[in-house]
Order: structure tokens, then sequence, then C-alpha cells
């Protein structure tokens, strides 16, 4: 049986440059209320080897921080949606987040990125809004199929485009 269950706040600052948009939270995420919580997901192992520092081991208040510091936002295509467990696949009922009004508050915004391919089904609300758009292979851990380099290359390309690893 499948809960209601609803997301996260966007974690954004108005001088932003780049909006990485995931799914939705998954069970850990949930449970700590942080973004990217579980263990094994890449996505604060991936931002540590593009900034050359270790967020892993920084309280999440500062990983936070640092995101912001660089430029980054950090957001869900959806805001709610009912799931058993954390797979995307398990997704229904999505309701979806307010991706224009979040990115209107975003003056400096250069490129909004997608993690995943739940997430990138959204690209026909954000292709619209002016920016370019990127998919990016998803830091889950369900994502098995790409190696840490392989996705570090492709997060590496998006970041450098959008100015994030000048900082």
């Amino acid at each position: 049986m499948s809960v209601e269950l609803v997301g996260l706040a966007p974690v954004a600052r108005r001088d932003a440059r780049l909006l990485v948009l995931g799914s939705f939270p998954g069970v850990a995420s949930l449970q700590s209320q942080q973004y990217y919580a579980h263990a094994r997901n890449l996505f604060w192992p991936i931002l540590s080897s593009l900034w050359g520092i270790d967020l892993v081991a920084l309280p999440y208040a500062q990983r936070i921080a640092q995101a912001q510091r660089r430029g980054l936002a950090i957001w869900d295509v959806y805001a709610a949606c009912r799931r058993e467990g954390s797979l995307d696949s398990a997704i229904e009922g999505a309701q979806p987040n307010d991706l224009a009004g979040l990115v209107a508050r975003l003056p400096q915004l250069a490129a909004i990125a997608h993690n995943g391919s739940e997430s990138a089904r959204s690209m026909g609300v954000t292709r619209p809004l002016g920016l370019p758009v990127h998919r990016l292979p998803s830091t889950s851990p369900a994502n098995a199929s790409w190696s840490f380099e392989r996705k570090l290359a492709a997060w590496r390309e998006v970041f450098a485009g959008a100015g994030l690893l000048d900082a």
C-alpha cells in the first residue's frame, strides 16, 4: 500500500546559477529532512569531487551552505506523491512543484539539470523556461549501470558550463 508523502522545500538563493532537480526524496531523505541522505547516493560524493572538499564529512547545514555559496540550487520535480519505498518506479499520483515560480525567483540562473530519468520526464515543463536544460545520470544507488567516474564526468560538464567549478 502506497502512502501520501510530501517533499522538501527548495534549497535556493537568489544568486543560484544551476538548479538540480531530483524526482522526489527517498525514504532516508524524508526521514532526515535532508536532500540525498541515503548513504549510497552519490550526490554529495560527486559534489565533493567537483569542488575538492569533503562535503560528506560535513554536517548537512554546512553541505547546503557550501552548495549555495557555489551557486547551486536543489529541488525536486514533484511536491507530493504516493509511494511505497524509495524507487521512482513506485511513484503514483505525483503532484508537480512550481518549477516556473522558483526559476522566476532566481535571476542569475544559467541552467537546469535533471538528476535521473524520472526527473527528466519533466523536461517538457523546464525547457519552455528559457534556460539550457540537461539530463544527468542519476546519483541514486539504483543507477548501478554507470560507474562513479562516468557519472562524475557528466556532472562535471554541466557544472562547468554553468560556472560552478570556478568558486
